[in-house]
């Protein structure tokens, strides 16, 4: 209901009680399929979003957890078809293109089968496809997407390390000096970016975390580093299931850093084992470990 000045104080006293208790049934109807969704009783999950969405028809994140869901479930129609309506509300999100790319993966069928549906032309989007593509390992699909988009640092440097990867064995090699390389260098916005992360951490602001890491990681997708931090703020900012997804996408990128490894798998035991998937929790607990 809007807010009116011309309202009676009881009716409007009587609105803001009725947006509590719409506010109050989505959450516990959002919050409890996420936890379904986490131990795995997918169809229980899909219920309670549907619920979600009756509340809130167009709120993209319902559908985002409505097309995963049915993703989990195996059943990819319907995943594809909620994948998609997320997409069309935000579509320079990188999370909703990386999950209808992921179940178009699962059904086998390429990006032109959904290409007339989905607000192709938009740059970002395909700059955030041919990332999503590197990650998959699709790298053919990356350089197609890539060639059609203006040069920008991104593009070379996504370029270089799809070229790295196809030619085996040189991509860690070359990342690895890249790297050493950057931390030599005081002024690098990197390491300053990295830096300044680090204090975040080391006085618990994980507000401020929460903002500055998801930005740097726009700007640099290939970086783990900032991985890790988004994924470590989300998940102490109390968005659990986000934190999980970003964490698990940033160990695609990883090389030969044990710790940030290691640091990133505790973040993930942590955030399983609050989700109540103690499964998970002890998978990622064990890689620490065990070294693996």
């Amino acid at each position: 209901m809007a807010h009116n000045a011309t309202y009676a104080q009881e009716e409007q006293e009587s609105a803001d009680v009725y947006l509590e208790e719409y506010t109050d049934e989505f959450q516990e109807n959002f919050f409890e399929a996420l936890k379904q969704k986490g131990i795995q009783n997918y169809d229980r999950a899909v219920d309670l979003f549907l619920k979600c969405k009756q509340l809130e028809p167009d709120n993209s994140v319902v559908n985002y957890e409505l097309a995963k869901a049915y993703m989990l479930d195996k059943k990819y129609v319907q995943a594809q078809d909620y994948a998609i309506e997320a997409l069309l509300s935000e579509p320079t999100d990188y999370w909703y293109l990386d999950n209808l790319l992921t179940i178009l993966d699962k059904q086998g069928s390429p990006m032109e089968t959904v290409k007339q549906r989905i607000p192709y032309e938009n740059k970002k989007l395909q700059l955030n496809m041919a990332v999503s593509f590197f990650k998959m390992k699709k790298y053919e699909d990356a350089q197609k997407v890539l060639s059609g988009l203006e040069d920008s640092q991104l593009k070379s440097d996504l370029n270089r390390k799809i070229n790295d990867s196809l030619e085996k064995g040189k991509q860690e090699q070359i990342a690895t000096i890249a790297q050493k390389k950057r931390e030599n260098v005081d002024d690098d916005p990197l390491t300053q970016l990295k830096a300044q992360m680090e204090q975040l951490i080391a006085t618990s602001d994980f507000k401020n975390l929460l903002s500055e890491s998801q930005e740097a990681l726009d700007s640099y997708p290939l970086q783990p580093y900032f991985y890790y931090a988004y994924g470590t703020a989300l998940n102490i900012t109390g968005n659990l299931n986000k934190g999980i997804e970003v964490l698990e996408s940033g160990l695609d990128y990883l090389l030969d850093d044990e710790n940030l490894k290691n640091k990133m798998y505790k973040q993930l035991s942590e955030a399983y084992s609050k989700i109540g998937n103690t499964q998970k929790a002890n998978e990622y607990l064990n890689k620490i470990n065990s070294g693996l």
